[in-house]
């Protein structure tokens, strides 16, 4: 006689006592190291296996930057219409609609104003989850009030780049964004206050050829994709072979398009540290 028998037949539990796996424990690096997310979480949302940066938003970012991750969002709710009845696979209201619900953002970048090392600092965050950190009319429309807003209270700027360029969906609605951030930026420069752009993994197409390359000091993170178009139009229009690395943040800074790459962990630490040398004024501690 066999030791189990079972007295019913199929599985009896009930939905309610079913105990699923928790989602989300672990992360998987691009070389392949497994990482706990907590643990993830604590070092800066960097894989301490391999130094490798995980792609995060302006959630994540705030929490890094601002004291106490304290600050007050401004143009919270400003949202994309859709003036070029624009339709793909489906319509552009749609599309958005859908980003909103599945990011809970309003668009890709998100901008704010707090206080980093105990002083004021104006912030502008892109987010890639939200149709790939692509630049529209509302992109554009933030970063300049952004800018504003720094020219009138005289603060300092950062900017945080993740994007994969122009929104195709907004055509050259989403092109005259890039004049738009430019002429504000060049106003910040004109009333001699400093713009830092950081740009993270990615940073391509019509970000990077307009405000993502036109900070006093343009940082980045280790490891990330910087660059216009992808390899694969670089290498079909050239007819060359790319160096190794190409577009990465390390080759960029070898050949004088960066000045730093900064780990996220001493990533409020050192943009204040440039603040305080642009302005010439005491480093803070």
């Amino acid at each position: 006689m066999s030791w189990f028998q079972r007295k019913t037949k199929g599985i009896t539990t009930t939905t309610e006592d079913k105990k699923d796996i928790p989602k989300g424990l672990w992360y998987k690096s691009p070389t392949g190291k497994i990482v706990d997310t907590e643990e993830l979480e604590k070092n800066f949302y960097v894989s301490p296996e391999d130094g490798y940066h995980v792609r995060i938003g302006s959630k994540e970012y705030f929490e890094i930057l601002f004291d106490d991750n304290k600050f007050e969002e401004l143009d919270a709710h400003l949202e994309s219409k859709d003036p070029l009845k624009f339709e793909d696979t489906k319509k552009y209201p749609d599309r958005l609609k859908a980003a909103q619900n599945k990011t809970k953002l309003k668009d890709a970048v998100r901008t704010a104003v707090g206080k980093s090392k105990g002083k004021d600092l104006v912030i502008a965050c892109m987010d890639f989850s939200f149709i790939g950190g692509s630049m529209g009319s509302v992109v554009g429309e933030k970063i300049a009030r952004a800018a504003d807003y720094a020219l009138k209270n005289k603060l300092p700027l950062l900017v945080i780049s993740k994007s994969g360029g122009a929104r195709m969906m907004e055509a050259a609605l989403s092109l005259m964004q890039l004049a738009k951030t430019s002429v504000k930026l060049a106003q910040l420069a004109d009333a001699g206050l400093p713009y830092i752009s950081l740009c993270t993994d990615p940073t391509t197409g019509g970000t990077t050829a307009s405000f993502a390359m036109l900070g006093d000091i343009n940082i980045s993170e280790p490891g990330a994709l910087i660059g216009f178009a992808g390899p694969r139009i670089v290498r079909d229009t050239t007819g060359k072979e790319l160096p190794e690395g190409f577009q990465t943040s390390e080759f960029l800074l070898e050949h004088g398009f960066l000045d730093f790459i900064t780990l996220r962990r001493d990533l409020k630490n050192k943009v204040n540290q440039y603040l305080d040398l642009i302005l010439n004024q005491p480093l803070r501690a």
